[in-house]
């Protein structure tokens, strides 16, 4: 299968190595940022568009069904990180973060849909995250922002099976893209946490640098959009199938204090 997909959060990392891959596939891609990249990437199609703003959102999905006629696919992938402790991180720090992470999402989702639904046809993937079934010490808002995103791929999923619209969750787990530098770890230099928030920003930090490069997940993406009968969830990365599993098995106290020894928390 190939057609005009929409990408957000197209600009780097997980975004910019799934709309390359489109591209090189016969897919008419068009990339989604707040700032479009300076360089152009071969075979994207730039449409300024901020996830957090419903009017942006529908003026750039309008623009894109005016360019192509219609969309085949939405790939929702805009997001980011803060790490920080549930006590220390500002309420409104953790707004921003569902702002763009959730509500973004459903702001794509609602703009496209509608179309889709009409058409009894089109593919819906949603970028979560292994932190959404196994939550991170002090990334929890980004952890519970990734757990609603897994939620709503399920419930859509359900509720569009019957107009032909597939939907599907590409879940990864650590990948090596600018994700660290794009997180505000700000809050862990003045956190009363102390060492114990420091070590476990040094494990976050170390394991992404070791992780796979972000066309792992691009090919993931690829295969949903492709697959004649799309699965649910593709899990991308070796810890992305061990973790959920021992979640799923061990006691909730045995998990915990596995979690707990790898994030030295």
């Amino acid at each position: 299968m190939s057609g005009s997909a929409l990408v957000t959060g197209a600009s780097s990392g997980i975004g910019a190595a799934t709309a390359l891959l489109l591209a090189s596939q016969g897919w008419r891609v068009f990339g989604t940022s707040r700032r479009p990249p300076t360089a152009a990437q071969p075979g994207v199609e730039w449409i300024e568009m901020d996830v957090r703003d419903e009017d942006s959102v529908r003026a750039g999905v309008a623009l894109a069904r005016r360019r192509a006629g219609h969309l085949d696919a939405l790939v929702c992938n805009a997001g980011f990180g803060i790490f920080g402790s549930i006590e220390e991180v500002p309420l409104a720090t953790a707004r921003e973060q569902f702002d763009t992470n959730v509500f973004g999402v459903l702001s794509c989702v609602r703009a496209v849909v509608p179309d889709f639904r009409s058409r009894r046809a089109g593919r819906i993937v949603l970028v979560g995250s292994l932190a959404g079934r196994a939550p991170i010490p002090f990334q929890a808002h980004y952890s519970a922002t990734k757990a609603a995103v897994d939620s709503l791929a399920q419930a859509l999923r359900m509720e569009l099976a019957p107009f032909g619209v597939a939907v599907s969750l590409v879940e990864p787990g650590d990948i090596r893209t600018a994700f660290n530098d794009a997180t505000d770890f700000s809050w862990a230099s003045r956190s009363a946490y102390g060492a114990r928030i420091a070590r476990c920003e040094e494990v976050i930090r170390c394991s992404l640098d070791r992780a796979p490069d972000p066309t792992v997940v691009a090919r993931r993406v690829l295969r949903a959009l492709s697959a004649r009968r799309p699965r649910t969830r593709y899990p991308v990365g070796p810890d992305s199938r061990l973790v959920p599993l021992g979640r799923r098995l061990l006691p909730d106290w045995i998990a915990e204090r596995l979690v707990r020894l790898h994030f030295q928390v």
